[in-house]
């Protein structure tokens, strides 16, 4: 347990949390660039090797898979080890991976650099670690601050994006893999000269907070503690509804549009490049929906965002195949305003659930509620390849998530809002 001694109040100006924010959120921009690498990699690398879109999406599941698995571990390892330790590693593991998967020949291979290394050092730079470091050195605000973490990964796609695209374009998908490895190691000296632990590292308080906190002592133990608190957590039922809610929430977001949007426009007439472009647009409106679903969560009910927002992105996934086209026009345009707004203003009424809820153990909650959302990113990942493949059109694939998104409205909806007794 930490000491809480009160303290006189301090100007907050250039409070270290700021700094600190912002250094996580330069980590997880880095990790958000991977995300959508896959859908402008498949046409390449079937082109070099012939591999199916199926391979290549095995390949994405178990990067995603790995991603979820990792965050809640992740959360437990910060906690033992800090975490500036824990980010270094991590992205140091994405620069391995991505660096060795330039030399990859064979679809195993593909799987084992890119979907192992890069979905492990991903998956410890997840919105897992945005709600540790938001716990930890913000009292005011959370939500806020959780919606810009939330927004960095997207920021990631929205800033990489266009620019791998024209890499790839004119120079190939290697340098485009080694301008991710080269990223990755840029970020490390910042890590360790700027990110710190805790508040009591440099002896302040949590920002807006009116007392001072010792910092606790290291929890040993990480992987047990995982598991326990995920024990603990499976036997309530709020846990277990927001965990099918969030596995669809990974299946109509990552798994299908980072994986799956540009082949499908292509599909339609549209240059990769171009549909790269959209998504980086989506990933514009995608900062200001999630920063500003963090304000509203301050104020309001998290499981009523929730379930609007899950209606109003399957509203949009039903629509999609009516209105993709060779050329971009106004209802596409729409589509990238709108989608922009939702796609990831799911994260901060999340994690407010889980604060209230489980409390400290919130981000190791939110991280297994996370993996369940990269399982079914995974699965969509891996589903809409082969149904490409069958079918020969995703239409199907638009169709049965926008469904699934209905669902998952109603599981929202029905977590319980009071906090446990």
């Amino acid at each position: 347990m930490s000491e809480a001694i009160r303290v006189p109040r301090k100007p907050v100006t250039g409070h270290r949390a700021w700094w600190v924010a912002a250094v996580t959120g330069t980590a997880i921009v880095v990790a958000g660039a991977c995300s959508t690498l896959p859908g402008i990699l498949q046409g390449p690398l079937r082109h070099d090797f012939s591999w199916s879109r199926g391979s290549i999406g095995w390949a994405v599941s178990v990067n995603m898979v790995l991603y979820g698995l990792t965050a809640p571990y992740a959360a437990a390892l910060s906690d033992r080890f800090g975490v500036r330790r824990v980010v270094a590693a991590a992205l140091l593991t994405v620069a391995a991976g991505a660096g060795l998967t330039t030399i990859a020949t064979a679809a195993w291979q593909f799987t084992l650099l890119w979907g192992l290394l890069v979905g492990a050092g991903t998956g410890a730079l997840s919105m897992t670690l945005g709600a540790a470091v938001t716990d930890r050195w913000f009292a005011r605000h959370k939500g806020l601050v959780t919606g810009v973490l939330s927004a960095a990964s997207v920021l990631g796609q929205m800033v990489f994006l266009p620019g791998l695209s024209w890499v790839i374009d004119h120079h190939g998908w290697r340098p485009a893999l080694g301008t991710v490895t080269l990223a990755a190691l840029a970020v490390v000296p910042l890590v360790v000269l700027v990110l710190r632990d805790h508040p009591a590292d440099v002896g302040q308080r949590p920002y807006g907070g009116g007392v001072f906190a010792a910092k606790p002592a290291p929890v040993p133990g990480a992987a047990r503690r995982t598991l326990t608190v995920l024990g603990e957590a499976g036997r309530t039922a709020p846990f277990w509804l927001l965990a099918g809610a969030f596995a669809v929430c990974g299946a109509s977001t990552n798994g299908i549009m980072w994986s799956h949007f540009a082949p499908a426009a292509h599909d339609h007439g549209m240059p990769v490049t171009t549909a790269s472009t959209l998504l980086a647009g989506i990933g514009v409106f995608n900062v200001a929906g999630t920063v500003a679903s963090g304000w509203l969560t301050d104020r309001g009910d998290a499981r009523r965002l929730l379930a609007v927002f899950f209606t109003l992105r399957g509203l949009l996934l039903l629509v999609l195949p009516l209105i993709m086209t060779a050329t971009v026009r106004a209802p596409m345009l729409a589509f990238v305003v709108l989608f922009g707004l939702l796609d990831l203003a799911t994260i901060p009424p999340a994690i407010a659930l889980c604060r209230l809820h489980w409390g400290e153990d919130s981000a190791i909650v939110f991280g297994w509620t996370n993996a369940a959302h990269q399982l079914g990113a995974a699965l969509a990942a891996l589903l809409a390849g082969a149904a490409r493949d069958a079918f020969g059109t995703y239409d199907p694939v638009w169709l049965a998530l926008a469904a699934a998104c209905a669902a998952a409205a109603l599981l929202s909806l029905a977590v319980d809002h009071r906090p446990p007794r």
